[in-house]
């Protein structure tokens, strides 16, 4: 019989939350190690992994038992943060924000297979594109995108972007979808130009980007705002089809992390400052309940089994 649960990374408690998404009734409570951030699950549910951004960790859990099975630990773990997951590959992309480091992790044996410097100041977010060919890495503090070839470790392009970008995702067709915190607006990139091609405005410290499953959305929470601007990929503006903000659903205080269910009908999103979770339904766009959390929730992730 299949589950569905969220997990939950509660960063000012070091705890991962397990949420049953039927109830809303926290099942499980894990320890971690000091500041969980981001959470990623395994191809085969199986296996999460957690950065502790303050602790200099990524952490490995089995999903059946949730007990700890792998600890790792870098010279330049500092500050690890973004995750993605390269099923093509076996291989998980992790980047660390203070040193600006990528790591190439082996999703069975969390061996470090590959590490490298992005030259960039606080890399911060990483997504791949559908293909899992290429990764583009959000750069804060210098105001760029790092797109690497997965395949060969190549760093090709650092293509400018808005202020201080934060969130990151690769539309198969609508391009680079950049969520920039100090200036609000959503960057497009020309995936083959990598050129800006289009921008939007968005609320107040945008800090993530997530698609939908039919990548029809694109949700992206605002931190000082308290909402979630709904991006939809497919807008005509006047024949011209372009991502473009349709709405702004309240949720609570500082939204962050944000994901989708499996099948793409409902969204989550954890309000930082309010401790727990919004529920969005996405037909009709609005907040239709609210998951207690733990303390300062942030880094969550869907877990379909």
């Amino acid at each position: 019989m299949a589950t569905d649960q969220l997990v939950v990374l509660n960063k000012d408690e070091d705890t991962l939350s397990i949420i049953d998404v039927a109830s809303g009734e926290t099942v499980t409570v894990v320890e971690t190690a000091f500041n969980p951030h981001e959470v990623a699950v395994g191809p085969d549910g199986d296996r999460v992994y957690v950065t502790c951004s303050q602790g200099g960790k990524l952490l490995v859990y089995d999903t059946d038992t949730w007990e700890l099975q792998a600890t790792l630990e870098h010279e330049h773990f500092q500050f690890p943060h973004g995750l993605a997951v390269r099923a093509s590959a076996g291989e998980l992309w992790m980047v660390a924000t203070r040193s600006s480091y990528v790591f190439v992790i082996d999703l069975e044996t969390a061996e470090i297979l590959d590490v490298f410097p992005t030259h960039q100041d606080k890399s911060h977010m990483v997504a791949l594109d559908a293909d899992e060919r290429y990764a583009y890495l959000a750069n804060i503090g210098s105001d760029s995108v790092t797109v690497i070839d997965c395949e060969e470790r190549r760093i090709i392009a650092d293509p400018p972007v808005g202020e201080s970008p934060e969130g990151i995702a690769v539309h198969p067709t609508a391009g680079v979808l950049v969520s920039n915190q100090d200036d609000d607006y959503l960057s497009v990139l020309d995936t083959e130009t990598l050129e800006e091609a289009n921008r939007a405005l968005l609320g107040e410290t945008p800090i993530r980007v997530v698609l939908s499953p039919d990548t029809r959305y694109a949700l992206v929470p605002n931190r000082e705002s308290h909402d979630v601007s709904v991006i939809d990929c497919t807008f005509d503006l006047g024949g011209e089809t372009r991502p473009w903000e349709i709405k702004r659903i309240p949720v609570g205080r500082w939204p962050g992390g944000t994901t989708f269910a499996a099948d793409g009908e409902t969204a989550f999103v954890a309000n930082n400052k309010t401790n727990d979770i919004s529920v969005i339904d996405i037909a009709s766009l609005t907040e239709v309940d609210r998951f207690e959390a733990g303390i300062h929730p942030d880094g969550i992730a869907y877990l379909h089994r």
